[in-house]
């Protein structure tokens, strides 16, 4: 898992925004303990309504 997440723009690419990723891990830090952080969901939701998918996109 990453610390960074850059989001880009659609082509030509440029950045739209960098997030710094903070997650309250217990324990080791591996890709599934991650997912149960709590900050996990909300950085999910953040970065997904970033990117720019079009409805029609979604179905390829």
């Amino acid at each position: 898992m990453a610390n960074k997440i850059a989001v880009l723009s659609k082509r030509p690419a440029t950045i739209k925004n960098i997030h710094d990723i903070k997650l309250t891990v217990e324990g080791t830090k591996t890709p599934l303990s991650s997912r149960e952080a709590p900050e996990f969901k909300y950085y999910f939701n953040t970065i997904w309504k970033e990117l720019d998918i079009d409805e029609k996109d979604k179905l390829l």
